[in-house]
C-alpha cells in the first residue's frame, strides 16, 4: 500500500475526533434530532448527481474514458508533475489563509474548520469504499483503485467550502474551482485518472461540502454543540483534536 502524501496525512488526522462529552438532562424531545427538521435544498445537489451519474456511466463504456486517456498521454507521454497532491486543499487552506490576514468569512475558523473538516469526512466515506468496490484499474495501472478521483474530491469539497464561506464575492469562489479543476485535469495528465473518475470525484467533492453545510446550519446549531479545536502532532504529522460539550 502506497504512503500518504503529507497533505492527505494532514486530512486525515484533521478528522480524528477526540471527544470529551459532558452530558447535562435534557428533555427527550429537544435533545434528539428530528428528521423533519433536516430539511435538503434538493435542487442544490443536481450539479453533483449530474456529474456523478456520469462517472458511473464511464464505467460501463469504457471508450469514454480510454479516448480520452489515450490523446493525453500520445501528446505528453513524459508528464509527471506532483502539484496535485498540494493543490487539493489549496482552496480550503485560502479560507484560513485569508481570515489570518482579516478577510472575514460566513463563519469564525472554529465553526469553519469544523465545516470543512465535516465535508472531507463526507467525501472519505463515499470516495474510499466506491474504490473498494468499483475496483477500476488506474490508467497507468499502478493499482485498481482509479474510480473515482480522492483528489479531485477532495479539490472540489474544498472549493465549495471556498465558494459558501465567501459567496459575496464570487471571485474567489472562481479561483477555488479554477484550482479544483486544474488538480483533476493533473490527475489525468499525471496517467493516474480518467476522465470519468475525475468527473465523478468533482461531485463527490461538491455534494459532501454542500451536506456539510446542511448537517452544520440543521444539526449541529440546533443541538447547541460547543466544541474546542487544539492542535496536535503525532508521528510526524500534524492535525487538529476536536473536543466538544452537548
Amino acid at each position: 500500500m502506497k504512503k500518504l502524501t503529507p497533505p492527505i496525512k494532514f486530512s486525515f488526522l484533521f478528522l480524528i475526533l477526540m471527544f470529551q462529552t459532558s452530558f447535562a438532562q435534557h428533555d427527550s424531545l429537544k435533545d434528539s434530532v428530528r428528521i423533519s427538521e433536516v430539511k435538503l435544498n434538493v435542487k442544490q445537489f443536481i450539479i453533483p448527481a449530474a456529474l456523478i451519474t456520469y462517472g458511473f456511466i464511464s464505467l460501463g463504456n469504457p471508450k469514454l474514458n480510454n479516448s480520452t486517456a489515450a490523446e493525453i498521454q500520445e501528446d505528453h507521454p513524459n508528464f509527471q508533475y506532483k502539484i496535485d497532491n498540494y493543490s487539493q486543499l489549496a482552496p480550503g487552506v485560502a479560507v484560513f489563509a485569508l481570515n489570518a490576514f482579516g478577510i472575514k468569512g460566513k463563519h469564525n475558523w472554529k465553526d469553519a474548520a469544523l465545516i470543512y473538516g465535516t465535508s472531507v469526512a463526507i467525501t472519505t466515506a463515499f470516495v474510499l469504499p466506491l474504490k473498494k468496490i468499483t475496483n477500476e484499474t488506474r490508467p497507468d495501472f499502478s493499482a485498481n483503485n482509479s474510480f473515482p478521483s480522492g483528489h479531485t474530491a477532495i479539490a472540489f469539497a474544498s472549493a465549495e467550502f471556498l465558494r459558501q464561506e465567501y459567496k459575496n464575492n464570487p471571485w474567489i469562489g472562481y479561483a477555488g474551482y479554477a484550482v479544483a479543476t486544474a488538480t483533476g485535469i493533473l490527475r489525468m495528465y499525471n496517467n493516474k485518472h480518467y476522465l470519468g473518475d475525475v468527473i465523478a470525484g468533482a461531485g463527490f467533492g461538491i455534494a459532501s461540502a454542500k451536506l456539510s453545510y446542511v448537517l452544520y446550519d440543521k444539526v449541529l446549531l440546533k443541538k447547541g454543540w460547543h466544541f474546542t479545536l487544539t492542535p496536535v502532532y503525532i508521528n510526524k504529522t500534524a492535525g487538529f483534536a476536536y473536543n466538544y460539550n452537548f
